[in-house]
């Protein structure tokens, strides 16, 4: 059945629904240079198939593919308000290349997500930008993603990021954290801030402060802006971890994400062990000295909201714990050794900070 040219209702179009498919396709196109400088060897096609294809390298010989999925929680929301949207996808990249790093694994491919209401082609290229240049830190292939516009779905100028990124590790190569014992040593990487997590707490000490992150009235640590600081991308750790477990061996490692020290080392840790660490062992950096002191925060609500200074826990024995630290600062990371390994008292938490 055809509808009559005499028909009073117009006639409509997906554009009209408000989707722009020239919008998309104008996006793909921006994004194709950003992900071809991610290629690795192994990927098979390139971006705009159904589906990424990538091959396991003939270099492992008994491979475990390692996965992980995260976003940029309300970290976003401080990117609308500010306009900051060139390092939003480093964020986005480094909360599951992180992730997966700890357990030993190579990350060899990302998917991103971006959703929103309807599509600002040059919004989306500057993230999508900062996605790519995170997977260039991480040695990791942009090999596909999905760009979801839903009219009515998400205010204007808002957006959201989901990323899933998929690495392998050699089975007996897997990082378990088994082999931690008492009198090993926990070392500290340094973080760069708050990197994505406590977002929401930060975003209500700003609030409940009036404090102004922008204009004449913007405030300033250390003659940094806060803005900026606040929204320093989360610092990538893959290669010099990588490079230091071919080197050294590594008993465990834990990314300081959501629940801060006290709540991801003991993610590693025989139930029987506890992980004492000593805060002044690592400089804090003032950023968490300006939350704590304007949230009026207890020093264990820190603990478990934010990293303090620490984005990556690293456990390795005594024996080896100079030589790690020599290898990642040479490496370029600001390590500490922040604590130690020991028996778990009855009743202890079992990561301590005193």
């Amino acid at each position: 059945m055809t509808t009559s040219s005499t028909s009073p209702h117009p006639s409509l179009s997906y554009r009209d629904a408000g989707v722009d498919m020239a919008a998309g396709d104008q996006l793909v196109e921006n994004i194709k240079p950003y992900a071809k400088r991610t290629m690795r060897p192994e990927v098979l096609g390139g971006i705009g198939g159904f589906g990424a294809l990538f091959e396991i390298s003939q270099k492992y010989r008994n491979p475990v593919l390692v996965s992980g999925t995260d976003g940029v929680g309300t970290k976003l929301k401080l990117a609308f308000e500010l306009g900051a949207h060139d390092t939003v996808g480093i964020d986005l990249v480094a909360m599951s290349v992180n992730d997966i790093l700890v357990q030993g694994a190579e990350p060899l491919f990302f998917l991103d997500y971006f959703a929103c209401g309807k599509l600002d082609v040059a919004t989306a290229t500057r993230v999508v930008k900062g996605i790519a240049a995170g997977c260039e830190q991480a040695g990791c292939a942009l090999i596909g993603g999905e760009t979801a516009e839903m009219p009515g779905m998400y205010p204007d100028g808002e957006y959201d990021l989901a990323g899933f990124a998929v690495g392998a590790v050699e089975k007996e190569n897997i990082i378990t954290g088994k082999a931690i014992a008492a009198g090993d040593a926990v070392l500290g990487l340094a973080s760069s801030g708050a990197h994505s997590n406590g977002y929401s707490l930060i975003r209500k000490i700003l609030d409940h402060n009036k404090i102004d992150l922008l204009g004449n009235a913007a405030v300033n640590l250390d003659g940094r802006p806060l803005a900026n600081i606040i929204m320093a991308p989360t610092r990538i750790y893959v290669k010099p971890l990588l490079a230091l477990m071919r080197a050294i061996t590594v008993k465990g490692m834990a990314h300081i994400t959501g629940g801060g020290l006290v709540e991801n080392i003991p993610r590693i840790l025989p139930d029987d062990l506890t992980a004492a660490l000593q805060k002044k062992s690592w400089p804090r950096p003032p950023l968490f000295d300006w939350l704590q002191q304007q949230g009026n925060i207890s020093d264990s609500e820190m603990h478990r909201v934010f990293n303090c200074g620490i984005g990556m826990a690293v456990v390795v024995a005594e024996a080896d714990a100079g030589a790690a630290m020599k290898f990642l600062a040479d490496a370029g990371e600001g390590v500490y050794r922040i604590g130690e390994i020991r028996k778990r008292g009855a009743d202890e938490a079992q990561t301590v900070v005193v």
